[in-house]
Order: C-alpha cells, then sequence, then structure tokens
C-alpha cells in the first residue's frame, strides 16, 4: 500500500520528463490510483500503468478531448518549456497554458490541482536569500531578471486564486503550489547537464567568486514526494459540504510550500562534486579564482563582445556570474509541518545517479550523431 493512499484518477502533465516521471512511479504502486499523462512528446522509457495522452497545453480544444476522456480528479501540473526558450513560448505555456488547464479541470469535476513553481519566484536574482520562507513576496515585472521565473510565478498566483473549498452550492476545487529549488535527479535536462558539459569543456580550474554561498538543490525523487504529499493532504483534508473548515495553520489548499533537500551546499564545493563524478580529477589547489567583481567585468565584456560580433549565446555572462556567487538557502518547516515532508534521497545520492545518467544520455546523443554521419557518407 503506498503511503499516499487511493488518489483517485490522476492526470500528470509534462510526463514525458524527469519530475513528471518520478511522480508517475511514486504513485505507480498506490492501489486505487488510475495514471495518465499528458505532454507534447511521448516518453523515452513509458512506466507500466500509465496511459499517455499527446496534447499541447496552449490548444484548448485538445486539452478539452483529454479531460473528456480521463476525467481526472487530481491534476499536477509540472510542465513547463525550458528556461531559455522564446518569451512568447514562455508566456503561452506558462501563463495562458495554465490559465486553460485549470479552466478545462473545474469543467471536468478536477477536485485537487497542484501546480509547480520554482523557489526562484521569490529571488531578484542578486540579493542573498539566508532561510528564505513562504512568507516573502512575489518578485515579478520590471524587478524579475529572469522573464521564465516571471511567468512561473504569474501562473502561480492564478493556480491559488482558482482555490475554493466545497459548499452546499458548489464542488470544492483545490490548488497549492509547490516551489522546488534547484531540481536535480535522473532525467534532469538542465542543471546538471550543464554542469557535466563545463567538465567535458575542460572549465573545471575556474572558480567565480569565494565559494563562501550556501545553495540549495533538491533530488526531483523528493520533489515528486512533496507533490505526492500534497495531494494526498488536499484529499484528506476535502472538507463535505456544511462542515468546518481547517485552522489557517494546518491548510494546504490554497497554499504555497518551498521544496528543497534540507541539505544547502557551497555552490562550489557542489560543482566539484559533480565533476569528480564525471571523472575529474583537479586538485584544489590547481583552481584560478577570479574575484566576483572582476567575473562582473569580465562577463559585461564577454556579453558586449558576442553582441557587437553577433556570435550568439556567450560562454559566461552576468546573469551565471550573480547566479554562482549568491547566496540561495530557504527554509522548508512549512512543508514539514503541513505535508510532513522529509526527503527520501540525500543529495548526493542525487548527484551520483543523475551524473550517470547525463553521461549515458550524452554518450546515446553523441553514439546516435556519429551513425547519422556515417549514413550520410555512405
Amino acid at each position: 500500500m503506498s503511503m499516499y493512499g487511493s488518489l483517485g484518477t490522476v492526470l500528470v502533465t509534462g510526463g514525458s520528463g524527469g519530475l513528471a516521471s518520478q511522480v508517475l512511479r511514486q504513485l505507480s504502486t498506490s492501489e486505487g490510483t488510475a495514471l495518465h499523462s499528458i505532454d507534447i512528446k511521448p516518453p523515452s522509457e513509458p512506466i507500466n500503468n500509465v496511459t499517455y495522452h499527446l496534447a499541447d497545453l496552449t490548444d484548448y480544444g485538445a486539452l478539452r478531448a483529454v479531460f473528456e476522456q480521463v476525467r481526472p480528479e487530481v491534476v499536477f501540473h509540472t510542465a513547463s518549456p525550458r528556461f531559455d526558450s522564446p518569451r512568447d513560448i514562455m508566456f503561452a505555456v506558462n501563463v495562458e497554458g495554465t490559465e486553460k488547464l485549470v479552466k478545462v479541470a473545474k469543467e471536468f469535476g478536477t477536485q485537487s490541482f497542484i501546480y509547480t513553481s520554482s523557489a526562484s519566484v521569490i529571488s531578484d536574482g542578486k540579493t542573498d536569500l539566508m532561510g528564505a520562507d513562504e512568507t516573502y513576496p512575489l518578485v515579478i515585472g520590471a524587478q524579475q531578471p529572469e522573464y521564465y521565473t516571471h511567468t512561473k510565478a504569474l501562473a502561480e498566483s492564478f493556480v491559488l486564486s482558482q482555490n475554493r473549498p466545497s459548499s452546499p452550492s458548489t464542488p470544492a476545487f483545490q490548488t497549492c503550489a509547490l516551489r522546488p529549488s534547484g531540481i536535480i535527479g535522473v532525467g534532469d535536462l538542465t542543471v546538471l547537464p550543464g554542469m557535466v558539459e563545463t567538465y567535458y569543456a575542460g572549465r573545471t580550474k575556474v572558480q567565480l567568486g569565494s565559494n563562501r554561498n550556501l545553495f540549495d538543490f533538491t533530488a526531483n525523487t523528493n520533489v515528486a514526494h512533496a507533490h505526492c504529499l500534497a495531494a494526498s493532504k488536499l484529499r484528506q483534508h476535502r472538507t463535505l459540504p456544511g462542515s468546518q473548515p481547517l485552522e489557517p495553520a494546518l491548510r494546504v489548499d490554497g497554499e504555497v510550500f518551498i521544496i528543497t533537500n534540507d541539505e544547502p551546499r557551497y555552490f562550489w564545493s557542489l560543482m566539484r562534486r559533480v565533476w569528480q563524478i564525471a571523472g575529474d580529477k583537479t586538485r584544489l589547489e590547481e583552481v584560478f579564482v577570479i574575484s566576483r567583481f572582476w567575473a562582473m567585468v569580465l562577463a559585461a565584456v564577454v556579453e558586449w563582445v558576442f553582441w557587437i560580433f553577433r556570435l550568439g549565446n556567450p560562454p559566461l555572462t552576468r546573469t551565471v556570474v550573480r547566479l554562482a556567487c549568491m547566496t540561495r538557502w530557504f527554509c522548508i518547516d512549512k512543508a514539514k509541518t503541513r505535508l510532513g515532508y522529509e526527503t527520501l534521497v540525500s543529495l548526493d545520492e542525487a548527484l551520483v545517479v543523475g551524473v550517470e545518467d547525463c553521461i549515458r544520455r550524452r554518450e546515446d546523443k553523441k553514439r546516435v550523431l556519429e551513425k547519422e554521419g556515417r549514413a550520410k557518407e555512405a
């Protein structure tokens, strides 16, 4: 019997991605839970007992067709484009797509809606965060340097605004949002791959900043676990018409929860651990340290040169320097007390399997490209 109990019919958006796959795997042993996935692409490794549907979140008609067939009681909305996607795509998927998804979910009787937000929605990309929690305000608009984060914050606000406890005249539509920080693990297509590519590019002997900045990363196994706990709590707390609502200190519906591994690491120490797992032999005494000030100056020059000569994306930017040098760790007491959240895997466990997965996928891609190259030559 799963620790989450029966959740009924569940639909996970972005079901072919790393986090969504973890959610589906963790719920695959739940008796009485029917699992469905919706994504624009099929999964590379389908999970048993999961029904996969192909649809675009921006296509209202396609969403209605899936919901009419599935009629999910619980929706996990994890789908999102990459952080470096074009702005119009980020807005269309994260904001407009979320609004369409909520509208369809309400239309077809969904009772619980869990949204995957980001811990970055309370960060301005330059101010250190130490023990930051859910009371910190959202940073949006001109104050938010990352458009991706801006769209995630807008979507989060909309989802929470749609929370509706049950009443004698209307059924419940419970919503909550989870804000993970730095998701890593098997299936990670962003964080660990970037770190691993730095190793293969031979740039492990340079450090930006003093490495005194603690940073929170989170295993996607633990993020998925938090999502499942939230769905389970929403089901438990769902009030019948006429019953008394929960005390504010116990509520999950209409609330946000920051999720981390609860073990912040010094940023460059974690980077070096990733490189070490990948095979790096660099010794600390071989590392050349560039202060934050000079790193920012160098990044500005590189950005300017690449812009002037239209050379594409620069290898070093001021955003990269800020992130590599800033402190960013969070307090997750709210998730612990209200969701009963505890980590299932340690950060180092997640790093080992995540890096191995990155290297495997990298080698698979390399073999495919070599095979295509040989085919063209023939």
